[in-house]
């Protein structure tokens, strides 16, 4: 296919895409009643209102406490669109206002409030808050796509043709710069990566394995084109992966501006925002005082009752004349004050899609680069090119995927990144980094020789690090024959297995005894127990609330699904594998790069609980089970 069809063809994939999630909240969202939203998680009702404030960017905020259903697992999270509403009007179209959300802790969620006021049926009651569909995301991927398809005879054709066309044979030659990257910092597969980035002229891609540094080579290679190019872009699909991005930059003492809502941003690097940056700029307190001026005038004219003469009628309107033209000093004023910020910001950093914000209208970057670039939507990645003139990726397409919706526009190609259909066409263009600085040699050998030719090399620092020089870096307990059969929730459709979830955390149990509880605080071992099923971490959770032996040691132990982990690390890692069944169906343990993170988030200790009759029908499981016995990693679940 030429690029444009391609791009058609992904076009059509994302219309697939939108219509998957939409339907997905259609069915989650409007086609339930609200008792039935509430017990699935996708409403809080009732809440009670806590406080309202104003917060960063003089934008309007409330604190809300959730009062029943309080251990209900749920999806709101930071920098999700909610709808904010009552029900105390009586009407059937319940009020409501939109709002994006900060941070929820336990049952408290803070929100900020679209608009400059609160809504006047806030003291109602009966308040509750739904899950919104992201609209704006799609709208943003599939003009960008429009754009890319447009493209004739500019910068934007040459890099579809690179990316999308047949390979390049003769890239034109590389620049000359006499930067070098920083010895002290970087191994030698790292400088290389740096190196070919510095000098590449249109495209280059950092495969970062786990554990190898992949941020802080990023974050090398950027410092030194700043210095070349004044100015870069930075971007990554999630909010959490640019805000690590404008620490380590900021850390460098390069002055890194986040764009995008406060509210999706960590308190760490909301110092960084626009909205703080500007409420901390010189002309700020002019700005402040022209929108005051403006706003006690605009109420001013709003106090005149509606029988009034002609001389009444003539102050009001001269009032919100001079309120006019106070609101377009404003606008001008703060206009100045964020292209000054942005003038003299190194980097500018936002997701994929939050590259298309206003204020970054019109400008011109002669880099951008993509971080977690094996996780990002091809349409989103699109976004920031727009703006660019070349891309550097990072990223590990052996690792999670993109998060898809609709099953048949991933088996279509939507799962297929930018980044891997880069790096599969350009080899000579990529720079895998080598040395991995988290785990145990013997943790790191079967993902090394599955997923990276066996080119992973332990540094010194973890090469041998134990728990404890008599325990074994890997343990694998077999099922087979022990009959512990999974099921299937008849409501989620998730797979739990509780004689598996029962033997893992015995197991977990007895190596908590053997190293003693308090030496376990004393040392802060982490724990994280990753399973592929939502199901079993429900059972895996309940067993670790009743565990005597366990519990004192919350605050250091996680339970979650692989996705939860990607890009954290723990010192034991602790896998339930699930499935056990007569056809020998793995499901979607098929996608070996969920296994890949799993096990590659352990420092010092993997530990695993599977059926291998199920899992070795499968091609990857059958490999790992023989490198577990030839190791003599393996045991029967008859023999613990």
């Amino acid at each position: 296919m030429s690029p444009k069809d391609q791009l058609k063809h992904t076009f059509q994939l994302l219309q697939l895409e939108r219509q998957a999630d939409l339907e997905q909240y259609r069915q989650k969202v409007l086609m339930r009643s609200l008792h039935q939203r509430t017990k699935e998680g996708v409403t809080w009702y009732p809440v009670r209102l806590l406080r309202d404030y104003i917060g960063t960017g003089e934008r309007v905020m409330i604190e809300i406490e959730k009062t029943n259903q309080l251990d209900q697992p749920h999806s709101f999270q930071s920098g999700k669109v909610v709808s904010f509403f009552t029900n105390a009007s009586g009407k059937p179209e319940k009020q409501h206002v939109n709002g994006i959300i900060n941070y929820v802790r336990d049952n408290m969620m803070a929100i900020t409030i679209s608009g400059d006021d609160l809504p006047d049926w806030i003291n109602d009651g009966m308040l509750g808050v739904d899950v919104m569909f992201d609209e704006m995301s799609y709208r943003e991927m599939e003009f960008a796509l429009k754009k890319v398809m447009e493209a004739e005879d500019n910068r934007l054709a040459e890099l579809r043709e690179i990316l999308l066309g047949s390979p390049v044979t003769s890239f034109q030659s590389p620049a000359t710069g006499d930067q070098q990257p920083a010895t002290s910092v970087l191994n030698e597969s790292q400088k290389a990566a740096v190196k070919k980035i510095i000098h590449a002229p249109d495209i280059a891609f950092i495969h970062g394995p786990p554990g190898t540094g992949k941020t802080t080579t990023l974050v090398e290679a950027i410092k030194l084109t700043i210095q070349e190019e004044r100015q870069v872009l930075v971007c990554a699909p999630s909010n959490a992966a640019v805000d690590l991005l404008v620490d380590k930059l900021s850390q460098q003492g390069l002055n890194a501006v986040r764009i995008g809502h406060p509210a999706r941003v960590t308190e760490q690097s909301l110092s960084k925002t626009l909205d703080v940056k500007v409420s901390e700029h010189s002309h700020f307190g002019e700005l402040r005082a022209l929108r005051r001026k403006m706003e006690q005038l605009r109420h001013q004219a709003g106090q005149y009752k509606r029988n009034f003469g002609h001389h009444e009628r003539e102050q009001r309107r001269l009032m919100r004349e001079e309120a006019k033209l106070l609101k377009s000093d404003a606008d001008m004023l703060e206009f100045y004050i964020i292209n000054d910020l942005l003038n003299n910001a190194d980097a500018i950093c936002a997701t994929l899609v939050g590259s298309s914000h206003p204020t970054l209208k019109g400008r011109k970057f002669k880099t951008v680069f993509i971080d977690e670039a094996g996780q990002a939507l091809e349409p989103a990645c699109w976004i920031p090119l727009l703006k660019s003139q070349r891309v550097i990726f990072a990223g590990d397409h052996c690792q999670l995927p993109p998060t898809i919706k609709s099953r048949e526009a991933a088996l279509q190609g939507l799962a297929k990144t930018l980044f891997e259909k880069g790096i599969e066409k350009y080899p000579q263009l990529a720079s895998m980094l080598q040395v991995q600085y988290r785990m145990h040699e013997s943790i790191m050998q079967f993902p090394s020789h599955y997923f990276y030719k066996n080119e992973l090399i332990a540094h010194e620092s973890v090469k041998h690090e134990l728990l404890r020089p008599y325990e074994q870096p890997i343990e694998f307990i077999d099922t087979a024959g022990c009959g512990y059969t999974e099921k299937q929730d008849p409501e989620t459709l998730s797979r739990f297995n509780e004689e598996e979830a029962e033997l893992l955390v015995r197991q977990i149990e007895k190596l908590v005894e053997s190293i003693g509880a308090s030496a376990w605080l004393d040392e802060k071992i982490t724990l994280g127990i990753i399973t592929p099923y939502s199901a079993q971490v429900d059972r895996l959770r309940h067993l670790f609330e009743v565990s005597e032996i366990l519990e004192p040691l919350h605050r250091l132990i996680t339970i979650n699904t692989v996705d939860a982990f990607q890009g954290q690390e723990r010192d034991v890692i602790a896998i339930s594998f699930v499935r056990s069944n007569e056809k020998s169906e793995v499901g979607f343990l098929a996608d070996t790069r969920r296994t890949n993170v799993a096990i590659t988030r352990a420092k010092k200790k993997l530990m695993m609980v599977g059926d291998s009759a199920t899992l070795a029908a499968h091609p990857f499981y059958a490999e790992l089970i023989e490198f577990l016995q030839q190791h003599e990693f393996y045991k029967s679940a008859y023999s613990v």
